[in-house]
């Protein structure tokens, strides 16, 4: 995987001249519409802004450690097609807006990086295992989701959902590569993999609140 290329990426988008001023004005229209439910611990505005820079600059580092689980789980075939579905959107973004520029233009691209690993996470839990690539990242995705918009946000869902399925299929979790890789992962291993990705929302000042009223 091309992870020089993403994190060169990154930091052309977040020297861009006018990377936070575009930030910060696109989160000024979004923070009135912001779900009830998506709490911060101080200044929205401020905490949304370094919540996304990090959500954004994570992407290589994540992609990386997919890409080592992947060596390791002797799953590179199966995983290393869904992992470069991410990583071709983030290098080569569609057409956006003129307006768009800095890390702005690359956070539906992050978005779904984050939900490809998310829908692998999921699909492994589903068959008994600990989370293959460690990072706990399904708040932050809610909130990006929430920011991005519904109506778009579904159609980057429905193409992750398709990516995965088609990539990753069920037998996949019945093969003895996978099967040997389950049993060998120890607690140590897991609790070392957890320390390095803490929960990302949770980190950077931002939560869920649950109400039976959504």
């Amino acid at each position: 995987m091309k992870i020089a290329e993403l994190r060169e990426r990154v930091r052309t988008a977040r020297e861009n001249e006018n990377n936070d001023e575009e930030l910060r004005s696109w989160l000024a229209r979004k923070l009135p519409q912001l779900h009830r439910t998506i709490r911060t611990r101080d200044d929205a505005a401020t905490t949304l802004f370094n919540f996304i820079q990090a959500y954004v600059e994570r992407v290589p580092d994540m992609l990386e450690a997919a890409q080592s689980v992947a060596n390791h789980a002797k799953l590179r075939a199966q995983l290393i097609p869904v992992l470069k579905v991410a990583e071709e959107f983030f290098l080569r973004p569609p057409e956006v807006a003129e307006s768009q520029n800095g890390l702005l233009l690359l956070l539906d691209e992050a978005y779904l990086a984050h939900r490809l690993v998310e829908e692998v996470n999921d699909r492994y839990v589903a068959h008994g295992g600990e989370s293959l690539i460690p990072m706990n990242n399904t708040r932050a995705n809610l909130i990006v989701h929430d920011l991005l918009g519904e109506e778009y946000a579904n159609q980057l869902d429905a193409a992750v959902y398709e990516a995965v399925a088609g990539l990753l299929p069920e037998e996949v979790f019945n093969s003895p590569a996978f099967l040997a890789y389950k049993a060998g992962v120890g607690e140590q291993d897991r609790h070392e993999m957890w320390r390095r990705w803490p929960n990302m929302a949770e980190e950077l000042g931002l939560g869920l609140t649950w109400r039976d009223n959504l």
